[in-house]
């Protein structure tokens, strides 16, 4: 991934992505700088909060990435996976029902979700939902489409 150009945002646009992941995740972005990073014919724009790459823009909708998701634990807009799941989602597969052990009851058909691990709630990827988190639990179907994986690009991103 090659970066197009790189910028610190305004004050407007840090408020917009503090808030947008306050709404989303539950999560107070509490840095000192912000630096948008646009990706030379990539998908994704990708927002430094300290030098971090912690939140991507998701078709302009910005969310925390799986290492963002890390390093600040969102509560909210979560959908946690058994173990037999991990090593599917951790390689960029979709989400089926019979994975899911829980879903946030306010995560609406559409929402970015982030994916994490029953054991010890590391956030394994972030999607899209398919279906509402109360209809997310059962025992089959494809419930959340994939968006950003651990191991993939944006994850191994560095600037």
């Amino acid at each position: 991934m090659e970066v197009k150009s790189r910028h610190h945002l305004r004050s407007d646009d840090v408020r917009e992505v503090t808030d947008a992941v306050a709404d989303a995740l539950g999560v107070d972005l509490d840095g000192d700088t912000y630096e948008l990073v646009e990706i030379e014919g990539g998908e994704f724009d990708v927002v430094l909060v300290d030098g971090s790459p912690d939140v991507v823009y998701v078709e302009d909708e910005p969310f925390l990435t799986v290492a963002g998701a890390n390093a600040h634990e969102p509560r909210t807009h979560v959908v946690t996976v058994d173990a037999g799941a991990i090593s599917f989602v951790s390689n960029g597969a979709d989400v089926m029902r019979p994975g899911i052990v829980e879903a946030d009851d306010d995560i609406a058909e559409s929402d970015l979700v982030a994916i994490a691990e029953e054991s010890h709630g590391k956030v394994l990827a972030i999607g899209r939902a398919l279906t509402s988190g109360d209809d997310m639990v059962g025992s089959e179907g494809k419930v959340v489409e994939s968006v950003h994986h651990v191991g993939d690009d944006l994850y191994e991103f560095d600037v």
